[in-house]
């Protein structure tokens, strides 16, 4: 292979302009990254373009390692400890060497690397990193969670599960311990959001979230069940011996270079405790309003509500629809020095410099209508309430927020119309809503389409009615049809998707009034309302979800 910058390989095929390649030299410079990095991190090139310069450049092959069958005892060849510091997968052995799958294949201090502990010829071969990241989990993680695996049974046969328990609980080198950290490891390096460790009659499952969809990981075996239980709970904090009721736990940790936290939850079932384990990163890229997906009028209307200086702000969806991260990103913006600003928060998941957070601890009596109104006293400006759970909570917010101050909150509802309907079931009296909610944001998180892989085509007759696409219609949408860059999936992270309800004098009558459902609902279109399926349709002609997408995402019900 003969040997070239890969500044120049990019410029000559035109991948990049000089100008392009002068200011990524520049951001390189004492970044410690390689250039390749650089160029994907700021947007000069994508990783697609990156491979494909390299292949016709270079004549490096391709290998798409969604599709490769690696044979299990690849790990014998080549050290783990090196394929995860130079990103690399060795592929197979053949007469000419051993073929190297690798992130950056101009990375010629890996090549001599590898070549020096395999003592073979390497032949260097291009592979996305999602695909080494995927590939690295399963032949060596899921490799090393087989002998851990198979080092606890024989400690559980030497042992009881007690015993054994009790030997590995600070032994880092312990089998049980390894076991446990290749899961958190492996949900970490995939974009989990959450870990599933669900028992079964015969064994134990292993599924990790990603981008909405769960995706079984491992199997183990159901002598091991206690021990896997236990170590989760110690790294939880919470109570080992206790089997019998639900227990929450947390915990920070240090995993593949990134600093994250850790929701530990058990709920004992018929075949022993179910645990899960939600994964929150530090990213507070994410905590923008394009991070959280806002665009178009929906940033007005965010803007709107944000001019409030009192009132309640509702910020409403089911689980795992994103709400807290519209609500850090919401106090983020309204944070200033100028401003005594209070969350209350059940857990604490992001920090953030500049509030007063207040974890929630109702077991010591630490409850959200307790410490909402013990924040009254401390002279607040903005509160911010992680969650409106009972009548007590929403009439103290509303109250709150009738007397100067600005409330902030999420509440569990379908949209932003039954969230009015929500409080009136928790007890609130009408004039108190209708005077104290000055809005409400709806949301829920779709899968962005790869945009390696997008093509067109046009939705079924049972799409196009769920989401008001005439029947006789045949326009196209895109579709992800599943690539390298994507790990055949068709789609690559979430976007929210939003519906912005701001109170006007109207409806305001209307609630107070509580006028029937269809006058409500005809006071809310005339504001200009955009319900959700409507902002939805925005995205699908954009380009960035699919129409399939919307139709398992948003209800019926909205559409």
């Amino acid at each position: 292979m003969a040997y070239k910058r890969l500044g120049e390989i990019l410029t000559d095929a035109g991948a990049i302009s000089e100008e392009q390649l002068e200011q990524a030299l520049k951001l390189q410079k004492g970044s410690g990254k390689r250039l390749g990095a650089v160029l994907m991190e700021h947007g000069f090139i994508s990783e697609a373009s990156l491979i494909h310069a390299l292949h016709t450049q270079l004549g490096i092959d391709f290998i798409d390692l969604s599709e490769e069958q690696i044979d299990p005892k690849m790990v014998n060849i080549l050290p783990g400890n090196l394929a995860k510091k130079y990103r690399v997968i060795p592929v197979r052995l053949d007469v000419a060497g051993l073929v190297l799958a690798m992130e950056d294949p101009l990375d010629f201090m890996a090549i001599e690397a590898v070549r020096a502990a395999v003592r073979r010829k390497i032949i260097p071969a291009i592979a996305t990193s999602a695909g080494v990241r995927r590939a690295y989990n399963i032949l060596y993680e899921n490799e090393g969670a087989v002998r851990a695996m198979a080092e606890m049974s024989q400690r559980v046969r030497e042992l009881d599960v007690e015993t054994a328990v009790n030997v590995d609980e600070d032994d880092e080198a312990s089998p049980t311990v390894r076991l446990v950290n290749s899961i958190i490891e492996r949900g970490v390096t995939e974009r989990a959001s959450d870990i599933h460790v669900e028992p079964g009659e015969d064994k134990v499952s292993v599924r990790i979230r990603v981008d909405g969809r769960l995706v079984q990981i491992l199997t183990i075996p159901k002598d091991l069940q206690q021990a896997v239980f236990a170590r989760f709970k110690i790294i939880g904090g919470m109570d080992v011996v206790e089997r019998r009721v639900p227990q929450d736990g947390r915990a920070a940790m240090i995993v593949a270079d990134k600093e994250v936290d850790l929701r530990l939850s058990t709920l004992p079932t018929i075949f022993g405790e179910k645990l899960v384990v939600r994964i929150l990163t530090k990213n507070e890229n994410m905590l923008t309003r394009e991070g959280i997906g806002l665009n178009g009028e929906n940033q007005a209307r965010f803007d709107r509500l944000l001019r409030n200086n009192s009132g309640v702000i509702l910020i409403v969806g089911p689980t795992g629809s994103g709400k807290s991260s519209t609500m850090y990103t919401m106090i983020r913006e309204l944070k200033s020095e100028s401003v005594n600003l209070i969350m209350l928060e059940d857990p604490v998941e992001y920090k953030i410099e500049g509030v007063t957070q207040v974890q929630i601890n109702e077991k010591t009596g630490m409850t959200f209508s307790s410490a909402l109104r013990s924040v009254l006293r401390q002279d607040p400006d903005i509160i911010g309430v992680g969650e409106i759970r009972d009548g007590e909570t929403a009439e103290i917010a509303m109250r709150a927020a009738m007397t100067g101050h600005l409330v902030i909150s999420t509440i569990h509802t379908e949209d932003a119309v039954s969230a009015l309907d929500r409080l009136k079931d928790m007890g609130v009296e009408p004039y108190l809503i209708a005077g104290a909610v000055r809005g409400i944001v709806s949301q829920r998180l779709v899968r962005k389409i790869c945009p390696s892989c997008g093509r067109k085509e046009e939705p079924t007759a049972m799409q196009k009615d769920l989401v008001g696409i005439p029947e006789d219609s045949d326009r196209k949408f895109y579709v992800g049809s599943g690539c390298p860059m994507c790990l055949g999936s068709g789609y690559h992270g979430r976007i929210g998707v939003f519906e912005i309800l701001t109170l006007n004098r109207r409806i305001r009558d209307c609630i107070t009034d509580e006028s029937p459902k269809a006058e409500l609902r005809r006071a809310i279109a005339e504001t200009g309302f955009v319900p959700m399926i409507k902002n939805g349709m925005e995205l699908a002609e954009a380009g960035t979800t699919s129409i399939e997408e919307l139709c398992r995402t948003i209800s019926i019900v909205e559409a």
